[in-house]
């Protein structure tokens, strides 16, 4: 499907996008006394399967599986959202891991609608048939269950993975003739790298740590970041005021829970033009990462409002909608 062929699939999405929350929706939300007045809300918007009883876990599962059942109707072949399920997939691998040598893991570990089911990523792993992982999986597969087998060091295998993440999301960039797709890839893994160092940072990691977690992209320089990193927190603001993601300093300046907002609110930044745009693949990917989003802030709301938190403080957390 290319050019024009995109048009009636384009002309669905502009449908479909008078129905994503806008930031009035999020407003009401916020200001719901409890968390079953926010489930009222959502399903008279449509949200689930019209009974508020279902409970949150439902209801967002629910319009997690809306979302392709939607993608499927309009595309034939969903390979072409293929890179949006990495980060999901690569999960997948580092529960496998897990459960593939701990005993009683827990249940419901594995995020569904994955190229790969996790319970036959942890029977590839028990049988060491790597081969039966993606290219791109295979080496991190590998190395991350034999790290983990004999060391039982949960986070080091965990990094090989996330690791194994960020290339295949920039390879996939760099294949992909879509323009969307290149932006998504080059912003998922500059924001992972801005999050790995300053976490490092935090927590006194070292620049080997560093060079092993954080893959190579095209809009930031590694080796300056990991330099900054290692110097204190200043010099990531400094650096980071010398890029694109300049306001990301201001963030990390202003607290740790803006400086996350930040780092998912660029997605939409990036995702924002293809509100314009008719004839490319462009706005469906955007719909999907759009709909992911609200789905994750009605997430945060709904915790918050269960925990009894001030609506303040969960403001500080909601992220930026799309429309």
């Amino acid at each position: 499907m290319f050019g024009e062929d995109y048009a009636y699939a384009v002309a669905r999405i502009r449908v479909l996008e008078t129905g994503l929350l806008n930031q009035a929706a999020i407003e009401q939300l916020l200001a719901c006394q409890d968390e079953q007045q926010c489930l009222q809300i959502l399903t008279e918007k449509g949200w689930g399967n019209g009974d508020p009883a279902a409970g949150a876990d439902a209801i967002l599962s629910r319009e997690r599986e809306k979302i392709w059942e939607i993608m499927d109707s309009l595309v034939a072949d969903r390979s072409v959202f293929s890179v949006l399920s990495y980060q999901d997939l690569f999960h997948n691998l580092k529960a496998a891991v897990k459960a593939s040598i701990l005993q009683g893991a827990a249940p419901n570990i594995f995020f569904s609608d994955c190229s790969i089911d996790g319970e036959d990523m942890v029977k590839f792993l028990t049988d060491k048939e790597y081969d039966r992982f993606p290219e791109d999986m295979r080496e991190a597969a590998r190395e991350a269950y034999e790290t983990f087998l004999h060391t039982r060091d949960g986070q080091l295998a965990d990094i090989i993975v996330d690791r194994a993440a960020l290339d295949a999301i920039k390879k996939a960039g760099e294949r992909s003739k879509e323009e969307i797709v290149r932006q998504y890839a080059e912003s998922t893994v500059a924001v992972a790298d801005i999050r790995i160092a300053v976490r490092a940072c935090k927590t006194g990691k070292s620049s080997d740590f560093m060079k092993k977690a954080m893959a190579e992209c095209d809009t930031l320089d590694k080796e300056r970041l990991i330099h900054a990193a290692v110097s204190g927190m200043d010099q990531i603001m400094g650096y980071l005021a010398e890029t694109k993601y300049g306001d990301g300093a201001l963030a990390l300046a202003e607290s740790a829970s803006a400086f996350e907002r930040w780092c998912d609110n660029q997605i939409m930044e990036t995702i924002r033009p293809q509100l314009y745009n008719s004839f490319s693949l462009g706005p469906l990917v955007a719909y999907v990462l759009a709909r992911e989003n609200e789905i994750k802030t009605v997430r945060i709301i709904l915790t918050g409002k269960r925990s009894g938190l001030p609506e303040e403080f969960i403001r500080e957390r909601a992220r930026e909608m799309y429309v």
